[in-house]
């Protein structure tokens, strides 16, 4: 067991699940201007361009869907352990916290990334 403020691992978890909700309304919307966008008369090109935006929209809402899950089942586990170990937290937890850090961290590049495509997209359309 491994002294932990607790409170500031509940807390980063809590920003990312913020971060996450936020990202998941902006998709949602996008995909509604997207809709939008595909209604126009389009190239072949433009077609392709929008089935890919569809489809990724789609895989980055399950993503993000199941980050947030993955981060509230380690909260509820921490918690449990804060309870049950005396306000300890197990080293596997610490490791769990730092790997859905790191998930977090590349699912926001993931996302700013896709931003980018779409509102190039826009832009072109």
């Amino acid at each position: 067991m491994v002294q932990v403020d607790i409170s500031q691992l509940t807390s980063e978890c809590n920003t990312w699940r913020e971060q996450l909700r936020l990202h998941r309304e902006e998709f949602t919307t996008d995909e509604t201007k997207l809709q939008q966008v595909a209604g126009r008369q389009l190239s072949k090109e433009q077609l392709q361009d929008v089935e890919h935006l569809h489809n990724q929209f789609h895989i980055q809402l399950i993503n993000i869907h199941d980050l947030k899950q993955s981060i509230k089942a380690h909260e509820r586990k921490m918690e449990f352990e804060r309870v049950a170990f005396n306000g300890k937290v197990n080293e596997d937890s610490l490791i769990r916290h730092e790997r859905l850090h790191d998930e977090y961290q590349a699912l926001q590049q993931t996302l700013q990334d896709l931003r980018a495509e779409f509102s190039n997209f826009l832009s072109r359309t």
